[in-house]
């Protein structure tokens, strides 16, 4: 599958606030994306159709597809935040650019910074 930061963003997002709450609904992924109500409920349309969400009409919920790849990205931005971390950039900015890297950097180099982290903890 072709990565999409925009779709990443989002499920991303979806996750942390169904971690936050038993109900995630369009208006609070607006808030937290930063966006327009109508640009997430274009978005949720994207989701479903790929398999990411499923709506009931007022929440939205990842399917198990959508659980599986947004842990992904949010390990990947955890993972890239704490690297940076590590390096001596501050938390905001570590928290910022993890959040664009995650999108952009190869398998490799990722999992070169995993390995260095679970090193750098024994």
């Amino acid at each position: 599958m072709k990565r999409n930061q925009s779709t990443e963003d989002y499920l991303e997002n979806i996750l942390l606030l169904s971690r936050e709450s038993e109900f995630v609904h369009r208006v609070d992924v607006a808030r937290k994306v930063g966006v327009s109500q109508p640009a997430v409920q274009k978005a949720v349309k994207i989701l479903t159709a790929s398999g990411f969400v499923e709506c009931d009409g007022m929440h939205i919920y990842l399917t198990k597809k959508g659980a599986e790849y947004a842990e992904r990205i949010y390990d990947r931005h955890c993972t890239i935040r704490e690297f940076l971390k590590r390096l001596g950039v501050n938390e905001r900015d570590a928290d910022a650019d993890a959040c664009e890297m995650e999108h952009v950097i190869s398998g490799a180099t990722f999992e070169a910074m995993k390995a260095f982290l679970e090193k750098e903890s024994e």
